[in-house]
């Protein structure tokens, strides 16, 4: 099947970054202290690390099948009823992990923003924006992403990078932390927010050089990484561990604590929900993306347009079932724990099937 290949290293680059800067964003600095108080950082850099093992084997695994996607070879290496099954689990995955990540943004803008404004009214507007988006094919998507890029990178470096005005030294010592708890489980909370970087795995069969990905993937997934960890480092020496604990989006409160020099704006706090927008939205375009696509082949459809369009009501219930912001987040530590073993495990495991095997895809025509 002939396929466009015009994706650069530096478009899928980009797609990679903007994908997992998403709402992760307003709360990484509470999960980083509740686990290893002043060792924030530390556990920040633990869960990065594993996340770009991830990204590097996905990545890898990809190239391994030039011309296909995880959903494809995955029928190749296991067989089509295994495949199968764990694909709707895929499904399943992107599905709930979308709808939290709405339901995450929609608590932010009612209780920031809009508060007089039903938070379904929200919820919907964003599901219905991120469906028509959705139905466009896989080079626009990566050209929406690269446009949007430098309106995520520069703002939110730019807020996490002044507010280190506020910075105390001490708030960050000692650098392992007086009483870490569950380091194992805390660290992988934070892997779990790299999740939306299996979009890789979509983009690869488009690009010119597919040979190249791994530069782009592991460039994009180090970017995303340096700045949750920037982030990390402001957020906690901001107000040290035991307050950052106490926040419920703790990045939110340093925007609202810091000013630029010379008092050109008092809060950047507007400024960054604004920013905040566009990172949700464009991480559930590739969760969101990847659910329709799994959907798709799966069930061996030629479009997934008329998929993100079914999927939508399921979106929407399941982004109402939480009752309370306590409630959505417990959901989420879950669903992201869970989901390593479809985003980490699985691709492991087809990994080292097809070296044991010796199975691979074939190679592009140059």
């Amino acid at each position: 099947m002939y396929r466009q290949r015009s994706i650069t290293w530096f478009q899928a680059s980009a797609v990679v970054i903007s994908s997992i800067i998403g709402g992760g964003v307003l709360d990484i600095p509470r999960i980083a202290a509740a686990t290893a108080d002043s060792g924030a950082p530390l556990i920040t850099l633990a869960g990065i690390a594993i996340a770009l093992l991830g990204i590097w084997l996905i990545t890898v695994l990809g190239m391994r099948f030039p011309k296909e996607n995880l959903f494809q070879y995955s029928q190749h290496i296991l067989g089509k009823p295994v495949a199968y099954s764990v694909n709707l689990c895929m499904v399943l995955f992107f599905v709930i992990l979308t709808a939290l990540t709405v339901r995450q943004f929609g608590e932010v803008v009612v209780s920031a923003v809009l508060r007089k404004t039903p938070i379904e009214v929200t919820i919907i507007i964003l599901l219905l924006l991120a469906t028509v988006t959705t139905r466009r094919n896989i080079i626009r998507f990566s050209y929406i992403h690269m446009f949007y890029l430098p309106f995520i990178l520069g703002p939110v470096l730019g807020i996490a990078l002044i507010s280190l005005q506020n910075a105390e030294v001490l708030n960050l010592q000692p650098i392992i932390g007086n009483h870490p708890k569950d380091v194992i489980g805390g660290g992988l909370s934070i892997t779990a927010l790299f999740q939306s970087s299996l979009i890789i795995t979509l983009i690869i069969p488009f690009m010119k050089k597919p040979e190249k990905s791994l530069r782009s993937s592991m460039l994009g997934g180090t970017i995303a990484g340096l700045l949750y960890f920037i982030i990390v480092i402001s957020t906690v020496a901001a107000f040290g561990p035991q307050e950052t604990i106490q926040l419920i989006w703790p990045t939110l409160e340093i925007a609202r604590l810091t000013s630029l020099p010379g008092k050109i704006f008092e809060r950047l706090d507007a400024i960054f929900i604004a920013v905040l927008v566009i990172t949700v939205f464009t991480t559930i375009y590739a969760t969101y993306y990847l659910a329709s696509y799994a959907a798709r082949e799966t069930f061996g459809l030629k479009d997934h347009g008329f998929l993100s369009s079914f999927l939508l009501p399921f979106l929407y219930l399941v982004a109402m079932i939480p009752q309370d912001i306590f409630q959505l987040y417990r959901m989420g530590e879950i669903v992201g724990k869970v989901g390593l073993s479809l985003t980490l495990g699985y691709p492991l495991l087809l990994w080292i099937i097809a070296v044991i095997r010796k199975i691979r895809g074939n190679p592009v025509e140059e």
